[in-house]
């Protein structure tokens, strides 16, 4: 059953139904409401929406962003990835005391520059000390290898938790972040659950061997869930995205220290529809959706070093749903 969809679906019509009209620093106006939740659990599949086509390449290329600390568009727009542009953009004007008639470079003129001249993207292509710069160095600590080593040692712990929200460095941020901190959670698996888990990874069948076996074979003993906090919900552009990234940490996370994946919640503050997306969100509200299939095969995980490969398998949707993206 694809139960995903109709969370969203659902979401999207609570902010329709009861949303009230709220300005915004964009000066797009959006409809809103507080306090809201999604879960999925990974286990009945990877979290792409079927109601539109993800944009799943963006998605990972922007993880790996992060994780590797970085906060210059460079490698973003390398890799064909455009979501931070107009931020970037925006700064870059601003930086330069330039208004939109003045500016000497279009947007698409500035991007092609931050590809074409490393000089230049070094100088105006930086955000400042945003998501990357806060889990790999806020102010000298990893977040992201402590977290490992947290795991792998105490996984018990309720302080296994990765913030954004630096305050001492949020002036100097060209947006503070939206989703602004995560915390995960493990559990002991059952012996039925490792033992299913083998059944499925391996081509093992006999019972008797895999109950002797489970430790030898380096089965995981433990699941491992992840409940993020954001304060302002593009529910339109940014939650879809913001579900599937979050599903794919869960799962590098799981890989590196031998845990199942299980659950991710979000929890959802300022959850909002721009203005601009109203008719977006009614036409994605009245498609139905797809047959729940998607499955994550990963490779070669080196969650330190923002590296990678994974294929999404058996993934079915209905078209894109084109939005402007407001900054």
């Amino acid at each position: 059953m694809n139960s995903l969809d109709f969370k969203y679906t659902a979401l999207l019509l609570d902010i329709l139904d009861n949303g009230v009209e709220k300005e915004d620093r964009t000066g797009t106006g959006t409809l809103s409401v507080f306090g809201r939740q999604i879960r999925h659990n990974l286990n009945d599949g990877f979290p792409l929406l079927t109601t539109k086509k993800m944009a799943i390449k963006s998605i990972m290329t922007e993880l790996k962003w992060f994780l590797k600390g970085d906060t210059n568009i460079k490698y973003l727009v390398d890799n064909g990835c455009n979501i931070w542009n107009g931020d970037a953009y925006k700064a870059y004007k601003t930086k330069y005391g330039y208004d939109d008639i003045d500016c000497p470079l279009s947007m698409g003129e500035f991007i092609t520059k931050i590809k074409t001249d490393d000089e230049f993207a070094n100088e105006n292509g930086e955000l400042g000390p945003i998501y990357g710069k806060q889990w790999r160095d806020w102010n000298g600590n990893d977040q992201i290898s402590n977290l490992i080593n947290e795991l792998k040692t105490n996984p018990d712990s309720r302080r296994l938790m990765v913030s954004a929200w630096n305050v001492g460095e949020l002036e100097d941020m060209t947006l503070p972040p939206c989703h602004y901190g995560f915390q995960v959670y493990t559990r002991e698996l059952s012996l039925e659950e490792r033992i299913d888990w083998l059944r499925e990874n391996s081509n093992t069948q006999s019972s008797d061997w895999l109950e002797e076996h489970l430790d030898m074979s380096d089965v995981p003993r433990k699941a491992i869930s992840l409940s993020w906090n954001q304060r302002s919900v593009d529910t339109f552009l940014g939650l879809p995205f913001n579900i599937a990234s979050y599903a794919m940490l869960l799962h590098l996370i799981a890989k590196e220290v031998n845990m199942v994946p299980e659950e991710i919640i979000g929890n959802l503050g300022d959850t909002h529809l721009y203005k601009n997306h109203i008719e977006q969100a009614k036409e994605q509200i009245s498609r139905e959706p797809k047959p729940f299939l998607s499955k994550l095969k990963l490779a070669q995980v080196d969650i330190l070093n923002g590296e990678f490969i994974y294929e999404i398998l058996h993934y079915h949707s209905h078209p894109t749903i084109k939005a402007p993206l407001s900054n």
